[in-house]
């Protein structure tokens, strides 16, 4: 019971809990992003396909241009919502 207490009462674990579930949905965008470009633009005849520098549009948004978005919105949240937390236990008195 008194490891559980100590847990709660971390901040440390409070902002790992944090930057976990904003890692989980930067995920969820992500494969959101992914699946509906792919499935969205890919569903079409191939026939009926357009291009973008050589590669079907579906691909390119699904694949390259989802990534580049996810990798700023990374870059973002790793500047402005995580923070820098010691590893270092503090000595209770």
């Amino acid at each position: 019971m008194r490891k559980t207490k100590r847990f709660e009462e971390d901040a440390r674990y409070r902002v790992a809990n944090r930057e976990a579930l904003i890692g989980i949905v930067l995920v969820m965008i992500n494969f959101a992003l992914w699946f509906g470009f792919a499935y969205g633009l890919g569903s079409k005849p191939v026939e009926e396909y357009s291009y973008i520098w050589g590669l079907p549009a579906w691909f390119f948004y699904s694949c390259i241009a989802s990534t580049i978005v996810v990798v700023i919105l990374v870059m973002l949240a790793v500047k402005y919502l995580y923070k820098e937390v010691s590893f270092e236990e503090e000595n209770e008195e």
